[in-house]
């Protein structure tokens, strides 16, 4: 059974598929203050805009990495 790790934040949800995951560090080196590995939870997606997210996962060469957008819902 795959286990997806999710990381949400105000309009998008980040999904992380370790299994999937071949360690390239194109989501570290691309958004640093994003992805640390070193860190728990090593995804801080507040930490970077919308657009600069979906253009990293939308990146990952091994598809471990993918998003859902998300509705807001009134408080």
């Amino acid at each position: 059974m795959e286990t997806t790790k999710k990381y949400q934040r105000d309009g998008l949800t980040v999904l992380w598929n370790p299994r999937k995951c071949t360690h390239a560090g194109i989501c570290v080196k691309t958004l640093p203050k994003v992805y640390n590995p070193k860190a728990k939870p090593w995804i801080t997606p507040e930490n970077a805009s919308l657009e600069a997210l979906k253009s990293q996962i939308n990146a990952c060469p091994s598809g471990a990495l993918s998003y859902k957008e998300t509705v807001n819902e009134a408080k």
